[in-house]
């Protein structure tokens, strides 16, 4: 968004809670934008965001909830069904699910055969709750490294759009998401956000044996303590 808008002339606000990455705050604060820290966690700022697009007419920008978002990561699948064998499992990072619908619906319409499944933080379930009983089911609270993905509040339009193209969500771990990410940077030097889709891959190992898996890395805002708390003990 940042880019884009630099890129355009748009002014830019964006809200981000108060432990947000700094990293990433500060790459957005390069490209121009205005960061404003509001609220303990991404459902909070975004309470704080829609405040303030009411009160000053702003057009209020939520992931999962524009389609334009989900048709740009539907584009990453143009390029994976290149691959010259269908893939058998397509595992996904859920957070407002933008990612996952665009993925899911491609991926449907030109590999059905692909099962398509989500992966949550397992401190940050209300997106798979809210999926498996077709209703919203928020948490009071969430407990993850995986800051993308750290949803409390569904939003409903994505799990509309989620809606038959799922076909189920996992779980995992942050310890799992810490060795998957220790796994990128020591096998294929990458340093890379907690992957979510690798470490369902990891964890759930001898259920995917066998088979052909596509997976996204979405990131690579490692703060200097989390590349040394992770990646050099």
């Amino acid at each position: 968004m940042a880019y884009a808008a630099r890129k355009r002339g748009i002014p830019l606000v964006v809200f981000a809670a108060e432990t947000a990455n700094r990293l990433k705050l500060d790459r957005m604060r390069e490209l121009g934008a205005e960061v404003r820290l509001a609220g303990c966690d991404f459902d909070a700022a975004k309470d704080h965001a829609r405040a303030f697009a009411e009160e000053t007419g702003a057009q209020f920008i939520e992931d999962g909830r524009e389609p334009a978002i989900s048709e740009g990561a539907g584009t990453i699948t143009v390029e994976l069904c290149r691959w010259p064998q269908p893939f058998d499992v397509a595992l996904i990072p859920l957070g407002n699910g933008a990612l996952l619908a665009g993925i899911g619906h491609w991926m449907k319409a030109h590999s059905p055969s692909t099962r398509i499944i989500g992966v949550c933080a397992k401190g940050a379930p209300a997106m798979a709750r809210s999926l498996a009983s077709g209703k919203i089911e928020s948490t009071e609270s969430i407990s993850t490294i995986a800051d993308g993905i750290g949803v409390r509040v569904p939003v409903p339009e994505a799990l509309s759009d989620l809606a038959g193209v799922v076909d189920e969500v996992l779980l995992v771990e942050d310890d799992a998401m810490i060795a998957a990410t220790q796994l990128l940077f020591r096998r294929h030097g990458l340093l890379i956000e907690p992957p979510a889709g690798l470490a369902a891959a990891l964890t759930f190992r001898d259920r995917f044996q066998g088979t052909l898996i596509a997976t996204t890395l979405c990131g690579g805002n490692l703060t200097a303590e989390q590349i040394r708390q992770w990646l050099t003990a």
